[in-house]
């Protein structure tokens, strides 16, 4: 996140104002992982009030990848979106992202809705009917 302090303010902004809820995945007091939900985002592929969410910034630490906490925090988020009601998940990830796209399809983001470009790279947006 250091990488870009604008990111994070954004992230605190969303986080103080409730447009954006990040669950945190702790096994015996370690940080291992953690996942987003938001609420609205200026970007209909991304968010629809009351029908579409959108899953940002999953991220489970390089030392405990390949155990299965990834899927387990996209579960929750899914569980918890359709508790709330949404009735579609989204969710941006990097083309090249390999490892993060065989989860997001495994788990049912199956649907391609925009292909592009940014100053990071190429990436898709992907969506999940609940």
């Amino acid at each position: 996140m250091t990488k870009n302090p604008g990111m994070v303010e954004m992230f605190y902004d969303e986080l103080v104002s409730g447009n954006r809820i990040t669950f945190i995945y702790i096994r015996n007091d370690d940080f291992l992982g953690e996942g987003s939900l938001v609420f609205y985002k200026n970007d209909p592929d991304y968010t629809i009030p009351k029908k579409r969410i959108y899953l940002s910034h999953m991220i489970v630490k390089d030392e405990y990848r390949k155990n299965g906490i990834g899927g387990i925090i996209v579960d929750y988020l899914i569980d918890y979106a359709k508790h709330l009601g949404y009735k579609e998940i989204s969710l941006g990830v990097d083309i090249d992202n390999f490892n993060a796209r065989r989860l997001y399809e495994k788990k049912g983001f199956t649907e391609v809705i925009y292909k592009g470009e940014d100053k990071y790279g190429e990436y898709i947006k992907l969506l999940k009917n609940l």
